[in-house]
């Protein structure tokens, strides 16, 4: 493997067509397309100013390295990337890509972060900012993650999720195959018209959420004082733990609230087959 060592470049294509190369403490200054179409890179300690760093790259390790803000759109159309331990102020990261791996990465940036992607991991990772993260991606798993942004997950499929927060309205909108272990979501309008939503150990929170689900299972999961209306148009089974301020029209399916149920709505829109059980305390 070529080592380049204490460098800087810039301009356009500047390592273009790389192959088995390793670079320690380089900068790529302002320019374009500065790595791509290469194969077998890794970087440590590098600086990123320009844009479209990583476009068409073949297995590509960055370790402690530095994404400016300049350095937009920088992975894309790549495949077995593996970030960790990166600092990274570019929006548009990760579009079209196959087999990402990061842990211990903030993206404070993080405008439309993986669109289009599958085989994706990450591990102790923060996005802010970040509404339509992870639109039509698939094949993903998450732990110890924190977001910070509206519309994500949306058409994702084959997700797990665990130890996570997520603070996004419109969350898992038409998302199919998920589960989520041991932790947060807040946010309205939680995962309207998914298909095999699976919760376990969950807190929720926010308006009308959980509706026109179908196959929505809850283990022991519990919900804040503003979750109202929930399950709408949903085939629904599980438990949950404490009271739930109200349930409107579930279609099918049994859920066990061990507490009470502040308001149970069945009324003349109901759809068929129309026959959800629920149970709690006072009903």
């Amino acid at each position: 493997m070529k080592l380049i060592k204490n460098q800087e470049f810039g301009g356009e294509r500047p390592l273009y067509c790389s192959h088995d190369l390793r670079l320690e403490d380089v900068t790529i200054h302002i320019g374009e397309s500065s790595i791509k179409e290469s194969s077998n890179i890794e970087a440590e300690n590098c600086r990123f100013e320009g844009k479209y760093v990583f476009w068409e790259v073949d297995g590509f390790k960055v370790n402690n390295c530095y994404f400016a803000e300049s350095a937009r759109s920088s992975l894309w159309y790549s495949r077995n990337c593996r970030m960790t331990n990166c600092k990274v102020d570019a929006p548009k990261l990760f579009r079209r890509m196959d087999g990402i791996y990061v842990e211990n990465t903030n993206f404070p940036n993080g405008e439309q972060f993986f669109w289009d992607c599958k085989n994706i991991q990450l591990k102790d990772v923060t996005l802010e900012k970040c509404d339509y993260a992870f639109m039509h991606c698939e094949n993903i798993r998450i732990d110890n993650y924190r977001q910070e942004g509206n519309y994500g997950f949306q058409y994702a499929k084959n997700v797990e999720i665990h130890n996570s927060v997520i603070n996004s309205k419109d969350s898992f909108w038409e998302s199919e195959n998920v589960t989520i272990y041991d932790s947060e979501i807040n946010g309205e309008y939680l995962a309207w018209y998914g298909k095999n939503i699976r919760l376990v150990r969950c807190h929720l929170t926010g308006e009308q959420l959980l509706c026109y689900v179908d196959g929505l299972i809850l283990e022991d999961c519990t919900f804040g004082d503003d979750a109202n209306l929930l399950f709408e148009y949903s085939t629904v089974n599980g438990t949950i733990k404490g009271n739930v301020h109200s349930i409107k029209n579930p279609t099918s399916g049994e859920i066990i609230v061990e507490g009470n149920v502040g308001e149970y709505v069945l009324d003349e829109n109901r759809k068929a087959p129309a026959d959800a059980v629920v149970k709690a305390a006072n009903l």
